[in-house]
């Protein structure tokens, strides 16, 4: 049996039009408030990150035209654009992945935001769903 190497669930991601009207939307609605907020320029995105329970919900908006999340828009619309896990070591999970035929975005894990390393894995080989492992 394969060691478990999800620890939690970290975030759910949603990609929005409009960062700020979805964060009014959460605060007005859950009382939801923004526990963290990062420009990500590599990745062309903005986040705020509302906090439930040990987790968060990630609300993502596009900084540039060309980025992931604005092509996601552009083709599905707004909603969950991903979830993502946490390890231990992202490099063991990325690497069980790859071991287990699996098809990944990133060779090698790379910095996150709040100072996290990431790696994505591909939605083909992951039953539809984008997967972000992230090891705080």
């Amino acid at each position: 049996m394969t060691e478990l190497l999800l620890t939690e669930i970290d975030h759910v991601a949603i990609a929005v039009q409009d960062l700020e009207a979805a964060i009014a939307y959460y605060a007005e609605t859950f009382g939801a408030t923004v526990a963290h907020r990062e420009r990500i320029e590599s990745d062309g995105v903005e986040e705020a990150l509302l906090r439930v329970a040990d987790s968060y919900i990630q609300l993502l908006t596009p900084t540039r035209e060309d980025s992931p999340v604005a092509k996601y828009l552009e083709k599905k619309g707004e909603g969950i654009h991903h979830v993502g896990y946490r390890v231990a070591d992202c490099a063991v999970a990325l690497q069980s992945v790859k071991d287990h035929g699996g098809q990944v975005i990133d060779q090698d894990p790379r910095p996150g935001s709040r100072g996290t390393t990431v790696a994505f894995v591909h939605p083909k080989g992951a039953f539809g769903t984008l997967i972000e492992l992230v090891q705080e």
